[in-house]
């Protein structure tokens, strides 16, 4: 099924802000920042064990739990296990650093087996206090893995959740399954496959202003082939296009603050917000069917619904395209 077909618009919203990446929030304020989304009309949730050891799963649940079930679409994902271990030491999560060092305090097992994200699934339907599930993503198979050791945690996904969703989906338990990963190589990957095949794929930071050329010339051509949706995760950058200072997780570099300074330069030129620029750019390819920020503020949700509705003129895309600040091969919302 076409992710177009199971998506209620083209603006969610995720929640690894709220799993305390960063920053440790206080439950109010995450509360507010989801009944915020909801009062703004997004019936679209992302969220993933993975975020806080199941924290932001927690929260997302406890307040959709007093909304009508059929009025929204949920989304986690599956590859890592919350265990009721509790962690002696901060966390390990190799390229995301201390991201969650605030969030639960428990174990997680990264396994992609079929047992595993059996009892994934079972985990989040209990933590989100939901009977249901509509799309699972699997999640961040290359995320902690380099060379060709990444290859073989997608064997494992493939022979284990590859097929425990594609069941799911057959027998109607889910509607819709994917890859949630912000490298392209695993995507690409499973698209090549005879089967299973997935329904679309979350691509967190692979499209945006910033970083979006390898996805334009090997990924999204393989996708519109197959008929084959992508959710954008991350369009603010970890936060740089959005007024942060992060990029990939870390401190942004030197060229990333230069190329930032020259976008909002240029957007400021033409009276245009970033924000508005990297959400309107990210959802103008056809294979996109929405983009998810994440947010911990409910003015941050205010903003979004503002950048996704704001007129921006053909002349910031036209300039935009001749300064070089995006691929010719891009598409914009407007051609330049």
């Amino acid at each position: 099924m076409s992710l177009k077909n199971v998506l209620p618009g083209r603006l969610g919203f995720g929640t690894a802000p709220l799993g305390n990446m960063f920053r440790a929030i206080p439950d109010d304020e995450a509360r507010a920042t989801v009944e915020a989304a909801w009062d703004h009309g997004i019936r679209f949730y992302d969220t993933a064990p993975f975020y806080g050891a199941g924290l932001a799963e927690e929260r997302l649940g406890e307040v959709l739990a007093g909304k009508p079930r059929d009025a929204f679409v949920l989304s986690t994902k599956v590859g890592r296990v919350i265990l009721d271990e509790h962690e002696t030491d901060v966390p390990d999560f190799g390229e995301k650093g201390g991201l969650f060092e605030h969030g639960n305090p428990n174990k997680i097992l990264h396994e992609w087996t079929a047992e595993a994200t059996e009892r994934s699934i079972e985990g989040s339907l209990k933590r989100l206090g939901t009977d249901r599930l509509d799309i699972v993503w699997v999640h961040d198979i290359a995320q902690d893995f380099h060379g060709d050791a990444w290859l073989a945690k997608f064997e494992e996904a493939r022979a284990g959740a590859f097929r425990v969703l594609s069941r799911l989906r057959d027998e109607g338990v889910i509607k819709a399954w994917g890859l949630g990963v912000n490298r392209t190589e695993p995507i690409e990957l499973t698209l090549a496959l005879d089967e299973p095949q997935p329904d679309g794929f979350l691509l967190a930071g692979r499209y945006t202003l910033l970083d979006h050329e390898h996805a334009l010339t090997r990924l999204l051509p393989m996708a519109q082939e197959q008929g084959v949706d992508m959710v954008v995760g991350g369009p603010y950058s970890s936060g740089i296009l959005a007024g942060g200072s992060h990029f990939e997780y870390q401190q942004a570099p030197a060229e990333i603050i230069d190329r930032v300074g020259k976008l909002k330069a240029l957007a400021e030129r033409h009276g245009v917000s970033i924000k508005a620029a990297a959400l309107q750019f990210s959802l103008a390819h056809p294979a996109s069917a929405a983009v998810i920020p994440g947010a911990t503020r409910p003015s941050r949700i205010a903003e979004d619904t503002a950048a996704l509705n704001e007129t921006i003129p053909a002349a910031f895309w036209t300039d935009l395209r001749a300064a070089g600040l995006v691929s010719p091969a891009a598409q914009l919302p407007h051609k330049a």
